[in-house]
């Protein structure tokens, strides 16, 4: 699969260049230029660390070997919510990982993706086809896919400006002083723990939106609103805020043998990138979410604080 690819601005590595523009991770693009599958408009080979000029041109060859070797077409348990020619909407189950990745190339959402979906093998990001926003492993709920590369792009784009709006519930250990509120703090990779997130100095600025629908025996259901995409950003908020998601050990909730976070994207609303339609929809929580909710109440019955 030959993909052309145009600088729009300079750009200090040729790696980082393409790494953005092919939506795909450094390692594998490195991977790409050091087997010569990457050329200039000269047709010179080209190295990763080279710098890059706006207005220059790069051919990437992407072998299908690559992606047959990654990305293996199998089923996976997920439901699809909308679809149309040119993108799906998916209810993602807990447990299940968004994209193969090192030691995990098996029974992701994407190898499901392309075993119903075969023309996605056709997207440049051969690991990641059609992805342009991503739950965690444990996350349930809505997801958008691109089934092109124009839609792909059109999708990041308006996530980039915000134009698409994702609700999340979730279950909170404690209640925060304020009802509802803007978290803020940015975030960016624990320099000493690489698997969590920390407010640091240095990190990406972040914005999450919160509501608490209401609290009984120590746990609150909250309503999260993302302005901003970062891994992990609810999680990091909510534990800074004092009240980590229930299941959560990475941020500090006990450790109650649930398997999972009791976080689920519930509502996502835009307008869609092609007929300009204003899409709008709702996926209700999981069951094992409403049973955690149903063992509450059933708890509260000695007349604890409810609210």
């Amino acid at each position: 699969m030959i993909i052309e690819v145009v600088a729009e601005k300079d750009y200090e590595r040729l790696d980082v260049f393409l790494s953005e523009k092919l939506d795909d991770t450094r390692t594998q693009v490195q991977r790409l230029i050091k087997n010569g599958n990457v050329r200039s408009e000269t047709g010179r080979h080209t190295k990763s660390s080279q710098s890059v000029r706006s207005g220059q041109k790069f051919t990437a060859d992407i072998p299908e070997s690559l992606n047959i070797e990654y990305l293996r077409a199998e089923p996976v348990d997920f439901d699809v919510v909308y679809e149309d020619e040119y993108l799906i909407v998916v209810n993602k189950p807990s447990g299940v990982v968004v994209h193969p990745a090192p030691g995990n190339w098996r029974g992701t959402l994407v190898n499901g993706l392309v075993y119903r979906y075969p023309e996605l093998r056709k997207l440049p990001n051969w690991l990641r086809p059609g992805i342009v926003h991503r739950l965690d492993g444990g996350t349930s709920g809505l997801m958008i896919v691109a089934r092109t590369q124009k839609v792909t792009l059109a999708l990041q784009e308006m996530f980039k400006e915000r134009t698409i709006h994702k609700h999340y519930i979730a279950l909170a250990h404690g209640c925060p002083e304020k009802k509802e509120g803007i978290l803020s703090g940015p975030i960016d990779r624990d320099p000493r723990n690489y698997l969590r997130m920390v407010i640091i100095e240095s990190g990406k600025p972040s914005l999450t939106g919160y509501k608490v629908h209401w609290s009984i025996n120590g746990i609150s259901l909250v309503e999260c609103e993302l302005f901003t995409g970062r891994t992990h950003q609810i999680r990091v908020h909510m534990s800074a805020l004092g009240c980590p998601l229930v299941g959560d050990r990475t941020y500090g909730a006990p450790d109650d043998g649930l398997g999972r976070v009791f976080l689920h994207s519930w509502k996502l609303e835009f307008q869609h990138p092609v007929t300009g339609e204003n899409m709008k929809f709702r996926q209700p929580v999981t069951p094992d979410f409403r049973e955690y909710i149903a063992g509450l109440k059933n708890k509260d019955s000695s007349g604890g604080e409810a609210s």
